[in-house]
């Protein structure tokens, strides 16, 4: 087995590492000017080198229990070698990924499998960054690499990230020709089958590209609280009785054990704030500055229904993996309208460096305080 480093060394790394990245580019970004923002390129040789050790180090790391449900996909993985699990057929939920652990089972070790997966996990996020914006990709895909739940959702809820970061790409090919939207859906296939609660942001998508009005989507995002806040059980059990991802329903009843493993349950007033930040900045952008293009759009809508919906269920055992279902797109959700459009009337380089800065101290606050 590859060692690279010992298990609880990976987090304390990765944020040393993303500091330094966080703290270069906010004096780039804090000394340039509104243009030098929007319009200047950006080297890439530091993001790519980043990703690039993220998907070396991490696809390969040990096999513990630091990284959550790596152990749980370790002992399918070491069954399938064994034969003591059948080969998954197309009936099976989530087709695509137990197919692609079947293959992997029977010519490589496990570590191998898990770099092949951080691989599909990071690529896809790389790609999406640099064609929703080559000049600022890598100050795209710092936002997204330092968000609150990328390390969690590459070593813990492996489907649910490598599910989200196809629907990321597929989300830049949307607006392309017929070959595009063939591409795009293609991708959703993938994610679909590979992590079937990957639907929600799907239909999100289908849905703002039909109808696109910003009002509605604030007034959508307020009403799932009010929801929430009333019969937010009642709203849980409902989509629970869905049964459009197999593991919904554990997910939303929960008992003692759970209890334990979840930090803490009920409505949670921390999150919810954390949630609206992209939607503050919305607002500014879209309604006081009169400043969006249909992208922005497209994502802003895919963010609002997806995280409205987990708004709904926030109560439920193991929210937080209902909350990736908007948080993957949380960080480019809040960097977008800073890097494409003259947001800031004034300052517009340090606000977006300081912006920058404040989302990664966030997410290096979780980690100290063990969220």
């Amino acid at each position: 087995m590859i060692t690279i480093l010992p298990a609880e060394l990976y987090r304390i790394v990765y944020f040393v590492v993303l500091t330094a990245l966080t703290l270069t580019y906010y004096r780039k970004l804090a000394n340039a000017t509104q243009r030098g923002v929007m319009m200047a390129p950006k080297p890439y040789t530091l993001m790519v080198t980043f990703a690039v050790a993220f998907i070396i180090v991490v696809g390969l790391r040990p096999i513990s229990s630091a990284f959550g449900d790596t152990v749980n996909y370790a002992r399918t993985y070491f069954m399938m070698q064994d034969g003591l699990q059948d080969a998954p057929t197309p009936g099976d939920g989530e087709y695509v990924f137990n197919l692609l652990m079947w293959n992997c089972a029977k010519v490589m070790p496990v570590q191998w499998f898990f770099f092949i997966i951080e691989i599909g996990y990071v690529l896809p996020l790389v790609l999406a960054c640099w064609r929703m914006d080559r000049r600022n990709a890598p100050i795209l895909l710092l936002f997204t690499m330092s968000a609150f739940s990328f390390f969690s959702f590459g070593t813990n809820g492996l489907r649910n990230g490598l599910a989200c970061s196809l629907v990321f790409l597929a989300l830049t090919y949307i607006r392309g020709n017929v070959l595009d939207k063939w591409v795009c859906g293609g991708l959703c296939f993938l994610a679909f089958n590979i992590h079937r609660s990957s639907l929600l942001p799907i239909a999100a998508m289908v849905l703002t590209w039909f109808y696109r009005k910003p009002r509605t989507m604030y007034y959508f995002w307020v009403a799932s609280i009010f929801v929430s806040l009333v019969a937010g059980g009642a709203v849980s059990n409902f989509f629970a009785s869905l049964g459009f991802d197999d593991r919904m329903s554990s997910y939303i009843v929960m008992d003692d054990e759970d209890a334990q493993q979840f930090s803490r349950t009920g409505f949670r007033w921390d999150f919810l704030l954390y949630s609206f930040m992209p939607l503050w900045i919305a607002w500014y952008a879209i309604f006081k500055r009169r400043m969006c293009d249909m992208t922005y759009l497209i994502l802003f809508g895919m963010y609002v229904y997806s995280n409205a919906f987990w708004i709904m269920v926030i109560r439920s055992s193991f929210s937080n993996r209902f909350a990736y279902l908007s948080w993957f797109l949380y960080p480019v959700v809040l960097a977008y309208p800073m890097l494409r459009f003259p947001l800031w009337k004034q300052h517009h380089g340090r606000k977006t460096a300081l912006v920058l800065l404040a989302h990664f101290a966030f997410t290096f606050l979780m980690w100290l305080i063990g969220k």
